[in-house]
């Protein structure tokens, strides 16, 4: 029995009527070829089912042309939905990708990434666990390139990739004002991140502007079993209890749905919400909810693009790249009063 041989980059560079040089910098992404050419050259080599040898490509370059991703969870719909927009960006790259997750753990971050750069990927997208990022010694000693994205702190010295947190928090907040809310709670996770102390200062400013009391913030942590029980105390009494919540993370939106069904509370009728992070589930609720959209497919689409200006020029300026969130409104927020007139006078 004769063995197929296998196919040659020549192969493909005689079939697409190209050099091998050419196919060489399109699959294995080294130097800019013209569009339509790289496209003929992808698709000659999918038709023989050719695959470039990443191995000596790596002994060519000193690097592995995958990307490495590392996020806090993979429970989180938000950072599962952000990788699938990395992978999106990346296809037909002639990048793969690898993941994996720090469990929100600073101790598993830093194994983590350790392991992924012992690969030596050609670059790192991390959604850091803490604002401190403290494993980031060992991206700076390897000299992979890097982009983290969502939250950290001292973005300046680093590329960053975020969404205006204060303006999204903001935004949610003005729409509850404008439906008669004076009283207003904030269920955050935790105001140790960067992230969420920021949607809290965009409710803040609002309510402040509007010459309303301060909110109510309560954090909830970042697992759904004990947001029910956290929340209880402070919805629990009909005189005290916030008309209107704004839950800044996917969790603690569906925490607030938990706790106001164990109460007995209806969504909008007793209390209206506004969530975070809008997900297919909010629109199959019942009621649809109000949330503040991060726009995902941009998020990722940057955090790649950013990433590529870095493998292409190490020591390049860190950049930091900030996007608009959109709030999708929809029937978990009613009107309870006229809404608030801003008099100036003079």
């Amino acid at each position: 029995m004769v063995s197929r041989r296998a196919t040659t980059m020549r192969d493909v560079a005689i079939r697409a009527g190209v050099s091998t040089a050419t196919v060489s910098n399109v699959l294995g992404n080294r130097k800019a070829v013209d569009p339509e050419l790289a496209r003929r050259v992808r698709q000659v080599a999918a038709e023989l089912d050719y695959q470039i040898d990443r191995a000596a490509s790596q002994l060519r370059t000193g690097r592995a042309a995958v990307v490495a991703i590392v996020v806090p969870s993979l429970d989180n719909p938000f950072f599962t939905g952000f990788i699938a927009a990395v992978e999106r960006a990346v296809q037909g790259e002639g990048y793969d990708i690898i993941v994996s997750s720090s469990n929100g753990d600073e101790a598993q971050e830093r194994a983590r990434i350790a392991a992924m750069l012992s690969w030596r990927p050609s670059g790192l997208i991390v959604v850091p666990c803490t604002d401190a990022f403290p494993a980031r010694d060992l991206t700076d000693f390897s000299g992979a390139p890097v982009v983290a994205v969502d939250r950290i702190a001292g973005a300046d010295a680093i590329s960053h990739v975020s969404v205006n947190n204060r303006a999204a928090a903001r935004m949610a907040a003005d729409h509850l004002i404008g439906f008669g809310h004076r009283h207003l709670l904030v269920c955050a996770s935790s105001l140790q991140l960067a992230n969420i102390r920021e949607r809290c200062e965009g409710v803040q400013q609002a309510l402040a502007e509007a010459g309303l009391p301060a909110p109510s913030i309560v954090e909830v942590g970042q697992t759904l079993e004990v947001v029910p029980t956290i929340l209880a105390p402070h919805l629990s009494s009909a005189e005290d209890r916030a008309t209107g919540i704004i839950a800044l993370t996917s969790t603690a939106t569906l925490g607030v749905l938990s706790a106001a069904r164990d109460l007995g509370l209806a969504v909008p009728d007793d209390v209206s919400l506004v969530g975070f992070d809008d997900y297919a589930w909010m629109t199959a609720s019942t009621p649809p909810i109000t949330a503040v959209r991060q726009p995902l497919d941009m998020l990722g689409r940057a955090a790649w693009d950013l990433l590529k200006r870095r493998m292409a020029s190490p020591g390049g300026a860190a950049e930091r790249l900030v996007f608009s969130c959109r709030l999708e409104v929809r029937r978990s927020t009613r009107s309870i009063g006229p809404p608030l007139v801003k008099c100036i006078i003079g």
